[in-house]
């Protein structure tokens, strides 16, 4: 089986740069991230740098039309380190006009300052870690604001900035329905335009998870956890609010543009530890170690720690996959146009089954989740890149 498209495989136009560095690491943080060593900026700049440099990109002449600086905590950078990092992406990549940059911060790093900085290197989507707002699950999420900061930063990017998204997090221990309907609630009243909600995850190798193996902490009852998750559906379906991703939803035209690239399969550059890309059919992802990835870069090394040629079935499958998370749903015949990968054949059965699931609507080649497909999309997702049984 040929392992290039008909077209091609896409030109990459988006790029993901990856900032370690954190004050402190969150009991339920599973990212590459680095606590307390600040001091390793110049270093990790120094990396980044050659990393840019090291791109092959005498066959992407198409500019950069998304950027997402994330983390960790990309505020941690100094204006001056900022502006720095700016300068090695622009002096690696054209960069388009109207293309969406967006930096992650946690709220009580944004300050008139810190919105200088980032408006400096030409920031127009802010997207803040706000988990929560109340004081009880802040705490137990061992985050470092409250209500009071979060709004705070959320208004004054709005103001500086205009497109503010917010992360939310939902099935914290001991957490009850009215609190998270409490956070919805607070959320859709402020001047955001963009919420991602998530499930609480227990990571192996996070605090939390030991926590949990020594009875320290619990999950959230699945039965609590679904009620929590339509309690989101709920909150954000008025008012101009739409869901466009299971776990995303926009206000007006501000769907994020970075992660339509991805699910759409478009393939991305990504620098930094732990940063994965997919170029040219190829999925790399960097050691995710940052005193690693140093040691690596600085001595003139790789730091890929992974890498993998994927197979076009493999493609469209993942095409299928992520694109069905879109509400929107995802048209088959474009993947046969783009892969030469026929996948209603291939997924016949599979197809078959998850409508009798009432999981998926398949219809003159349009695949799209129902509304109980929308409570199990991995179930979905899984079967569509599962070998059938």
């Amino acid at each position: 089986m040929t392992c290039i498209p008909p077209g091609g495989w896409p030109q990459p136009q988006s790029l993901y740069v990856h900032v370690p560095f954190c004050r402190h690491r969150c009991g339920y943080c599973n990212f590459s991230v680095i606590a307390g060593r600040d001091e390793l900026q110049d270093q990790y700049l120094d990396a980044v740098e050659r990393e840019l440099k090291g791109i092959d990109n005498s066959s992407h002449e198409l500019p950069l039309r998304t950027i997402f600086l994330g983390g960790g905590t990309p505020t941690r950078l100094s204006a001056t380190r900022l502006q720095r990092l700016h300068r090695a992406i622009s002096n690696a990549f054209p960069i388009a006009d109207d293309a969406e940059i967006t930096a992650e911060a946690n709220p009580e790093d944004i300050s008139p300052e810190c919105l200088d900085a980032l408006q400096a290197i030409g920031v127009n989507r802010i997207s803040l870690g706000v988990q929560s707002f109340d004081a009880e699950k802040l705490r137990c999420l061992e985050r470092g604001h409250d209500e009071s900061i979060a709004l705070s930063a959320i208004e004054s990017a709005h103001r500086r900035v205009g497109n503010v998204s917010i992360d939310l997090i939902f099935g914290a221990p001991n957490e009850s329905l009215a609190t998270w309907q409490n956070d919805l609630s607070i959320a859709a009243a402020s001047s955001i335009s963009h919420v991602s909600t998530y499930a609480l995850t227990f990571e192996k190798g996070t605090s939390f998870w030991s926590r949990r193996s020594r009875g320290d902490l619990s999950e959230t009852d699945e039965t609590l956890e679904l009620q929590m998750y339509e309690a989101a559906q709920q909150q954000f379906s008025i008012d101009g609010w739409q869901q466009y991703e299971i776990s995303s939803f926009a206000r007006g035209a501000t769907r994020c543009q970075h992660n339509l690239a991805y699910w759409a399969g478009r393939g991305w550059h990504a620098v930094g530890p732990g940063a994965a890309r997919f170029v040219d059919g190829r999925r790399e992802v960097n050691h995710r170690s940052t005193t690693t990835y140093l040691k690596r870069m600085l001595a003139g090394g790789n730091a890929t720690d992974e890498t993998e040629a994927i197979t076009l079935e493999q493609y469209a499958r993942e095409l299928a996959a992520f694109g069905v998370r879109q509400l929107d749903g995802i048209d088959l015949s474009t993947i046969d146009n783009r892969t030469s990968i026929d996948l209603e054949t291939l997924l016949a059965k599979t197809l078959t089954k998850l409508q009798s699931m009432e999981l998926v609507t398949h219809e003159n080649h349009h695949l799209r989740l129902t509304c109980r497909g929308i409570l199990f999309a991995d179930t979905v997702a899984t079967a569509l890149l599962s070998e059938p049984e």
